[in-house]
């Protein structure tokens, strides 16, 4: 597999708090790629440090065999490294086919308003939002405004797309959706990295999973057997929780 990204030995200080340390991954052209981790493990921030938003205290984060550690977000998207965020904020004053359109020409350079804007249709079209095209920003329901936040992600042509908790908020059949489409985009061959909580996406959705605590990489692996690692449960559930998981599992294996 052609490897499309390398961090080697990245860490992230914020004053006394050390978020990230010492986090190596290989992430190869093609992969689904869960991101798992307890609040404040460092998800959020170690994608900001891959994107140019914050810069890496230690080691080097390398895409296409290129050091691009010191890149700015700009200069990170225009590589083709795409995102969406967390909290989404699109550009309320703005329709929904201009928000978009607005991602394609910050990110292709030669684009014209009208090619970017034919563009924008096609992806407003998959993401299920090509009838509201319209339609101010502003007005649209938390799940549409997800939906906008990766169409305007794919306008930019991405190499690797990071998705920051596109499910949270959303009902079961919302997530379905995302899930959807998550899968369409994995099958075109589109490298992807999602951050989620919810493990029934990870073990549907994605290839590999890896997971930080206290800014640390504790596993690394198949989404069924990293569920199942005992680090990681106690991660998530605390150690006496973690315990009686382990005791549960061993019970069914016999």
């Amino acid at each position: 597999m052609t490897e499309v990204l390398a961090l080697e030995s990245v860490s992230r200080r914020f004053g006394g708090l050390q978020a990230l340390q010492d986090v190596s991954l290989r992430l190869h052209k093609g992969e689904v790629l869960g991101l798992i981790g307890p609040n404040g493990a460092g998800k959020t921030t170690l994608i900001n440090v891959i994107t140019g938003v914050h810069r890496a205290s230690g080691g080097r984060v390398m895409f296409q065999g290129e050091d691009i550690t010191s890149r700015k977000p700009y200069q990170a998207a225009r590589m083709g490294l795409a995102r969406t965020f967390q909290i989404v904020q699109p550009f309320p004053e703005l329709n929904v086919l201009d928000n978009v359109a607005s991602a394609a020409l910050f990110s292709q350079s030669g684009l014209t308003v009208a090619g970017a804007r034919k563009a924008a249709e096609g992806h407003l079209e998959f993401v299920g939002l090509g009838s509201v095209s319209d339609r101010p920003a502003a007005s649209l329901t938390l799940a549409m405004r997800k939906r906008l936040e990766l169409a305007k992600a794919l306008a930019m042509k991405p190499k690797i797309l990071f998705l920051d908790e596109v499910n949270a908020g959303l009902n079961t059949a919302e997530v379905e959706q995302a899930m959807t489409l998550i899968r369409t985009l994995a099958e075109r061959g589109l490298t992807i990295v999602v951050i989620e909580h919810l493990m029934k996406v990870v073990v549907d959705t994605c290839s590999r999973v890896v997971v930080l605590q206290n800014g640390r990489l504790i596993a690394d692996g198949l989404p069924h057997d990293v569920v199942r690692d005992p680090l990681v449960v106690e991660a998530y559930l605390g150690q006496k929780y973690a315990k009686l998981a382990q005791q549960f599992a061993q019970g069914e294996q016999r």
